[in-house]
């Protein structure tokens, strides 16, 4: 991790092909009180499955401010709710089935993976 929470990817290729070589990420415990200010030129919004339910604000100031989510929901089951229409990566256990994650909610990409979800933005 660099400094201002910016992760290096070196030696990856980013999956968009924008041709990036830092992801500018905050995590959903950094966020302060001002929720949108802190997501202001954010690339990503990373958050664990037992942080969704406190997340609804974050989830729509990320919306606003064109910020990409993630989540990583290793560990625990994928319950559908509104929170998946905010959501474009969901890291689920390597044991489970991302495509038909996918398919019922709409999320841009769900990948079954042991790696750190920094590793698999975009």
């Amino acid at each position: 991790m660099m400094e201002n929470n910016c992760l290096g990817l070196e030696g990856q290729l980013p999956s968009c092909g924008t041709g990036c070589e830092r992801v500018n990420i905050i995590r959903f415990h950094q966020l302060g009180s001002d929720i949108r200010k802190d997501l202001q030129g954010r690339r990503w919004l990373l958050l664990t499955a037992e942080e969704l339910p406190q997340a609804t604000a974050a989830l729509a100031f990320s919306e606003l401010e064109d910020v990409l989510v993630g989540v990583d929901h290793r560990n625990a089951a994928v319950v559908e709710g509104l929170w998946s229409r905010a959501v474009h990566l969901l890291v689920v256990d390597a044991d489970v089935d991302p495509t038909a994650i996918q398919r019922a909610s709409g999320i841009t990409r769900v990948l079954a993976s042991n790696e750190a979800i920094e590793a698999l933005l975009w």
